[in-house]
């Protein structure tokens, strides 16, 4: 019995995990921040809502696309090689909001 329970909280545990979005910033911090925080190669910087808000314009689900492909200097799926979209998501509305 205690080993069905243990093997049904790892499960649990594990399903959990897979469901649950990255945070916005973990995920900037790990993949993000070496392009968008200075803006290489044309990508918008964080924080500044100028550079997002034409972008944001085109909604969250078309630039999870843009990212899953790639654009210019990004390759596809950015630098993050473990992202679901929840986790670019939250990615993209951490960079995007403005500086607290």
């Amino acid at each position: 019995m205690k080993k069905l329970l243990m093997m049904s909280a790892v499960a649990a545990l594990t399903l959990s995990a897979n469901v649950m979005a990255q945070d916005g910033k973990a995920v900037y911090d790990k993949a993000c921040h070496v392009c968008h925080s200075m803006g290489v190669a044309g990508a918008p910087k964080s924080h500044n809502t100028a550079d997002w808000a034409p972008r944001l314009k085109l909604g969250l689900d078309e630039l999870v696309k843009v990212v899953k492909k790639g654009k210019g200097a990004m390759p596809p799926g950015g630098m993050c090689m473990d992202c679901k979209d929840a986790d670019y998501k939250a990615a993209i509305k951490y960079m995007s909001s403005a500086k607290k």
